[in-house]
């Protein structure tokens, strides 16, 4: 879904959360108040924060998914506290598994029993991609970039989060740089 005030490049709703800032610190921050994080729940059509706390809890968890993130694209472990902060928004979930069609092939899945908070969303999608030793996590080594992204290309070489936002712009450096000089004329 394309809205101008957030990319969402992640390929999974968590990684567009963590993605909503710069860094770990929240540096170059798109959720700076309570009123942004609503739109950005907007955006996502995810359920928006019930109180005004929910805000606080959203930087703090959004903080540990990033060095989560940081940590899969480093090739290290799954930090405890990010796991510990995933689990916990996600033990409240009221729910069922059900059987579910995918692609001609049945699959169990989980229904929760009432539409789920941003942050409980969040944490499923965390916890999902996790649990699927298929997908890596990156990071954008585009030129001012650093947005993460999942990467479940069949060889895992995936470098930038988006062909067109900075895999073009990649390209097109690296034949700029595989020319030869042109040629100076005495004229």
């Amino acid at each position: 879904m394309a809205d101008p005030e957030f990319i969402l490049l992640g390929d999974a709703l968590w990684l567009d959360f963590i993605n909503t800032t710069t860094s770990q610190t929240g540096a170059g921050d798109a959720l700076p108040d309570p009123a942004a994080y609503r739109r950005w729940c907007k955006a996502l059509r995810a359920a928006p924060p019930e109180e005004p706390e929910d805000w606080s809890q959203a930087v703090a968890f959004r903080s540990l998914l990033w060095d989560l993130a940081r940590s899969r694209d480093q090739g290290r472990g799954a930090p405890a506290s990010a796991i510990a902060a995933v689990n916990a928004l996600l033990r409240p979930v009221d729910g069922h598994q059900q059987l579910v069609r995918v692609g001609g092939a049945w699959q169990l899945r989980f229904a929760p029993g009432r539409p789920g908070r941003a942050l409980e969303a969040v944490a499923w999608s965390a916890a999902g991609m996790l649990a699927d030793p298929t997908v890596q996590i990156r990071q954008c080594v585009g030129q001012n970039c650093g947005l993460f992204f999942s990467d479940d290309s069949p060889n895992q070489a995936r470098r930038w989060c988006s062909g067109q936002r900075c895999g073009r712009a990649g390209r097109i450096e690296r034949r700029r740089a595989s020319r030869p000089a042109p040629l100076l004329s005495d004229g």
